[in-house]
């Protein structure tokens, strides 16, 4: 659920001559800068053969370029002071340092350094890649609930990117070479492929002439076309079984939803059900999971005892303009994921015949706008918003008006949401069969970190 950034400070935008896009942030709570550079380059963007290389090029991004050696960057920021990472979406790339105020250069030197001048070798390459498949086994392969959602993703979407993992599949990890990371680090990472959102005590016009300086020099490059990419409508449900060691069951259940328009379309363009649907759907969300006192928590948790755990979710942006309205649960001990789906599907019903109550129509709005209030203490997540907000193809002014659009969601809308979205042939199903558990058996992965 996208939320609202209340009584924050004014966002400035700016747009260097070489396309590279700033937004600033002004947050002088405390004497903290946090800097994050999106490249809008994720999975979404990858081509079967080739999966994984969008997260496999984040890892060789620290592996070095002409100026600071394998491993260098990292211990820089330290050094500093500083902590950064980085992480890899369907949608984006993005990499991040939070620092002293003082050492905002540092942060934009090395990483318009490595924008352009990033060393891929063989060497660092045949290295980072067994990182990787590592990594893949760890969260995946190791773990039964991640082998449901990955089925259940690439079984929901047929013809989207968003069916392959973005770890990729480890068929292609085994096969990929230091060639494909290069191609995609020339083709995506540029100054007009990139968003740099600073968050904290600066000055805007300081860090607009830092950007000059360190990021203004980079020359653009043409971007690939991006063609659209729509999932077909889906004509019936889908089901998927995964067997895997485990001690209970495992349900994840989605239908495919619309999300937020972006810049793709024009105001005039849009229709009303364009505009207010999505709202609709991450109230939804919110009557049914979200809290102890929301309806699933409520009903299959405290009162039946029919599940360990269960919930909803929803996302209403995306770069693919794509979306799932998703549930998951565990089936409590002697209960199977029939009766679990059944069960939710019952709720489901519920709010399609009889709507939901103003009560929990307020609940949710207060809910959202105490999270942020909550959330907002953290220069991190402000950056955050601004960020995925930008690199997906919307704009950062969609914070302004989230609160006020959600305010104005009726029990109406609502259950035409679930009416119209929430229905068998646009149903997909993923479970997990619990198979005996080796007493003996080890993980086959390692944790990973950079």
């Amino acid at each position: 659920m996208l939320m609202p950034a209340l009584v924050k400070a004014e966002i400035q935008e700016f747009k260097l001559s070489n396309g590279l896009k700033l937004v600033v942030q002004e947050d002088h709570r405390a004497p903290v800068v946090v800097s994050q550079v999106w490249y809008r380059a994720g999975a979404l963007d990858e081509v079967n053969g080739k999966t994984g290389v969008a997260h496999v090029l984040e890892h060789m991004m620290f592996k070095g370029t002409k100026k600071v050696k394998a491993g260098q960057f990292s211990r820089m920021v330290a050094a500093a002071g500083g902590k950064e990472n980085a992480f890899t979406g369907q949608d984006y790339t993005c990499y991040f340092q939070q620092l002293e105020k003082s050492r905002l250069p540092l942060s934009f030197k090395l990483e318009a350094d490595r924008m352009v001048n990033l060393q891929i070798t063989d060497a660092e390459f045949v290295k980072e890649i067994q990182v990787v498949m590592e990594e893949r086994r760890w969260r995946t392969e190791d773990k039964p609930q991640s082998k449901v959602n990955e089925q259940f993703q690439a079984t929901a979407f047929k013809a989207h990117p968003y069916a392959r993992p973005v770890v990729g599949w480890m068929n292609d990890l085994e096969n990929m070479t230091a060639a494909d990371a290069r191609e995609w680090y020339r083709t995506w990472y540029a100054p007009n492929n990139a968003t740099i959102v600073v968050v904290g005590d600066v000055k805007t016009a300081d860090v607009l002439k830092l950007a000059k300086q360190y990021f203004g020099p980079l020359k653009s490059h043409i971007l690939p076309m991006r063609k659209p990419q729509t999932e077909p409508v889906q004509i019936g449900e889908r089901r998927v079984v995964v067997k895997a060691p485990g001690k209970l069951p495992y349900l994840t259940m989605g239908f495919h939803v619309p999300t937020l328009v972006g810049f793709e379309l024009s105001s005039a363009s849009i229709t009303p059900e364009q505009d207010w649907e999505p709202y609709a759907l991450d109230v939804l969300a919110g009557v049914l999971s979200g809290n102890d006192s929301a309806r699933l928590n409520q009903k299959l948790v405290r009162e039946t005892a029919l599940a360990v755990d269960v919930g909803a979710g929803y996302d209403s942006t995306s770069r693919g303009r794509e979306s799932l309205f998703e549930f998951v649960g565990t089936p409590s001990e002697g209960k199977t994921v029939a009766e679990l789906e059944a069960a939710l599907l019952a709720q489901v019903e519920l709010i399609k015949t009889g709507g939901v109550t103003q009560q929990e129509l307020d609940r949710v709005k207060v809910a959202v706008i105490a999270s942020d209030i909550y959330q907002r203490d953290s220069m991190f997540y402000q950056a955050m918003q601004i960020g995925q907000l930008e690199t997906m193809g919307y704009s950062w002014r969609l914070l302004d008006e989230y609160s006020e659009k959600l305010k104005a969601v009726t029990s109406t809308q609502i259950q035409a949401v679930a009416k119209k979205y929430l229905i068998k042939d646009n149903m997909t199903v993923a479970t997990l069969d619990p198979q005996p558990i080796d007493p003996n058996a080890k993980p086959i992965g390692q944790p990973h970190t950079h």
